[in-house]
């Protein structure tokens, strides 16, 4: 322990943050000024990793939650050579590894895609889950902690609510949460906005709490030692810190805790940035300079955490040795592979609802693999995730052996703990709930979007035929929002959502099979709740046929010259097939019949096999419970989509069905309507 190294670590931290801002004239400064005592701690004393070896399944994991002060990870990751000086010059800046708000780059350090405040530290969350429930299959020697590190905003974010209630619940001793508690917010003071207690909050839902002086190393270490040593429960630190510690004014009077150093260079301030510098004993001329015995300091840090980690090494080394059965099955586990799965073997009943197929599905894959873990937002007996319930038990204080968690009402916690669960490895997360409920999962959907993370959402109550629970829980719009997504690229250039829906039990058979192997973007599977007339099979395994689905789209009807071409996805495919009927029986009209379970993916394939499945010089006609425009783009200008343009009414499915015009009967003179004018 040196005070004098310490504070100059800090003060280094402070400066290097400071200039980051400065130079890119854009970026938040005060935080990290405030927070960059506990980061300097907590990495020069607590965390366990090997830097030479950043991506070490074992190591501790810091997840960020406050985005905006992504330069505070920066700085402190530049002190232990992740990062280069020209890569801190150029903050913010085109092509650059520092962007404005951290991007997930484990190799430097980033575990997590951060900046929508709340998220952060509840995808920390579900990496706790993730590491206690592989602790339960493989020994307490998998004992790596989880930080957090959150600030006012993350605090006052609705989510907090859902992840500090399941982190209490849980018992998650493996989850550390630093709070930079400032008073102050973006454009207000915290108690212009807030008078709650956060300490007896957090106690209230079963976290062990502490406040201290943030800036008091002792105190800090005292803070993360007590919490490193508790066993029941997961750990607040409230760390009362001085927003812009260390800045000064230009006849060098201290200029803290002011509102204004928060989102603005300090230089746009009644601080003076030069002056500044010097006060943290920086170089002016060289801001981005590492101090001379701080980055001796360093050097040895990194010496002591290559050595600690080999010496965890050795010891997961006779483990493995001890335990081969075990450590094979761990390297699977962390491989990202599925096992053999045979979905051709999974029988279901005639005419199943979606949902009730992915039951039975669900219940297979808990049979076959031992790494998924399920969720739901307390509807596991109504989104049919009990089929895999039934085989497991949920997770609970003291007992992670269990695969199912029970999220409770908390479709956005559940959501990104999903992310969480996914950035820690080894596990495969499964979230479920009512497809209108994605309207709470918005936010924690796109992170998974952006961060290429192989979550699958599972929802249920796909349509209006929800029925008598009325517009608010009929899904109208919902589709044609996450078709959008997988019209968006990420940055790999790949379609950054695959959203599925399977129009009958083959079909979502062969959606749950795509969805697994599926291991670079999130997957939506979108589920009926009624029952579905199976679709016919031309060769007798309609499995074999639904395999196409694999190209977002293929033909389940095909005559030669059709008179139209009929294109629908989900529960309308069997209404097509009944006006289609009704077509040749009383019109002699030839159709063909579409289903496109994923447009995204069907874009994604040869020209030729588009037009293979959908000829241009045919008329086409779209029927979709959603809005029209989920089919515009497949038929055409000259074609035609009947969809819904309205909220939905209660009534029970069958009446809605009728009155809404979506019975075969009733298409059929839809489609008729239209050639007319073709």
């Amino acid at each position: 322990m040196n005070k004098k190294i310490d504070n100059k670590s800090a003060d280094n931290i402070r400066a290097l943050a400071v200039a980051m801002v400065e130079k890119a004239n854009s970026g938040h400064p005060g935080g990290p000024m405030g927070g960059a005592d506990f980061m300097h701690i907590l990495y020069a004393e607590f965390f366990n990793y090997d830097p030479s070896d950043m991506t070490w399944p074992f190591r501790d994991r810091f997840f960020m939650d406050a985005g905006h002060l992504s330069t505070l990870m920066y700085a402190q990751y530049y002190l232990l050579g992740n990062y280069e000086k020209e890569d801190l010059a150029n903050f913010r800046q085109w092509g650059s590894i520092t962007p404005g708000h951290p991007e997930v780059d484990v190799k430097r350090g980033i575990e997590n895609t951060s900046g929508p405040l709340g998220q952060g530290h509840t995808m920390g969350v579900g990496a706790a889950i993730a590491a206690k429930f592989l602790q339960a299959r493989f020994g307490d020697w998998m004992n790596h902690k989880i930080y957090g590190f959150i600030s006012d905003g993350g605090i006052q974010e609705e989510i907090s609510q859902g992840a500090g209630r399941i982190a209490g619940h849980l018992g998650l001793s493996n989850f550390i949460m630093f709070f930079d508690s400032n008073d102050i917010q973006l454009s207000t003071s915290t108690d212009e906005v807030t008078s709650e207690d956060t300490a007896k909050k957090y106690e209230a839902w079963g976290w062990n709490v502490v406040t201290i002086d943030g800036h008091n190393h002792d105190a800090i270490r005292k803070a993360l030692t007590d919490a490193n040593n508790e066993m029941e429960k997961p750990t607040l630190i409230i760390g009362r810190t001085i927003m812009g510690k260390g800045a000064v004014a230009t006849d060098g009077s201290k200029f803290e805790g002011h509102c204004e150093l928060h989102g603005q260079p300090i230089g746009h301030t009644g601080a003076d940035y030069e002056k500044t510098l010097l006060n943290l004993g920086a170089n002016f001329e060289n801001p981005f300079d590492i101090f001379g015995d701080v980055s001796d300091f360093y050097k040895n840090i990194k010496k002591e955490k290559i050595a600690g980690a080999a010496r965890q090494k050795a010891n997961i080394v006779t483990w493995r040795k001890n335990n081969s059965e075990l450590a094979n099955k761990l390297d699977f586990f962390l491989s990202g592979k599925l096992p053999e799965l045979d979905f051709s073997s999974i029988v279901h009943k005639e005419g199943l609802a979606t949902r009730a197929a992915s039951s039975a599905i669900l219940s297979y894959l808990a049979d076959h693999v031992d790494n998924m873990i399920v969720s739901s937002a307390d509807l596991s007996n109504s989104d049919k995730t009990d089929g895999f319930l039934k085989k497991t038990q949920a997770l609970k204080k003291g007992d992670f052996s269990g695969s199912f968690l029970q999220a409770g009402v908390a479709e956005l916690t559940m959501a990104c703990m999903a992310n969480g669960l996914a950035l820690h490895g080894g596990i495969i997360p499964v979230v479920a709930t009512f497809f209108v409920f994605s309207d709470y999962m918005k936010p924690a959907i796109r992170l998974s979007a952006i961060q290429e993370l192989p979550v699958i959402y599972v929802w249920t109550h796909d349509a209006f035929r929800v029925g008598e629970d009325g517009p608010t829980h009929q899904p109208v719009e919902q589709e044609a929002q996450l078709r959008l997504l997988e019209k968006l690229r990420n940055h790999s250039g790949k379609n950054s959502f695959l959203a599925l829906r399977p129009a009958d039990s083959a079909e979502t058979s062969v959606a749950w099979k795509m969805a697994l192997e599926n291991n670079s973007t999130p997957t939506g599977l979108i589920l009926s709740r009624q029952g579905i007339k199976d679709l016919p099979a031309s060769n007798g395994s309609r499995y074999q046929e639904a395999l196409a689905s694999d190209k977002g789209g293929y033909l389940i009807k095909a005559v030669d010259n059709p008179d139209v071409v009929l294109i629908a996805n989900g529960s309308e495919v069997a209404t097509l097939l009944a006006a289609a009927e009704i077509l040749m029986s009383k019109n002699n009209v030839k159709v063909n019949i579409v289903s496109i379970i994923s447009e995204g993916l069907f874009r994604l394939q040869s020209k030729e096999y588009q037009n293979s499945v959908i000829p241009q010089d045919k008329p086409k006609f779209g029927l979709t419970a959603g809005l029209p425009v989920n089919l515009e783009g497949l038929v055409g200008d000259k074609g035609l989509v009947f969809g819904l343009g309205h909220f939905g009414y209660s009534a029970p499915a069958t009446v809605l069905d009728e009155e809404l015009g979506f019975t075969g009967e009733k298409v059929s003179k839809e489609i008729l309507e239209f050639l007319k004018t073709v």
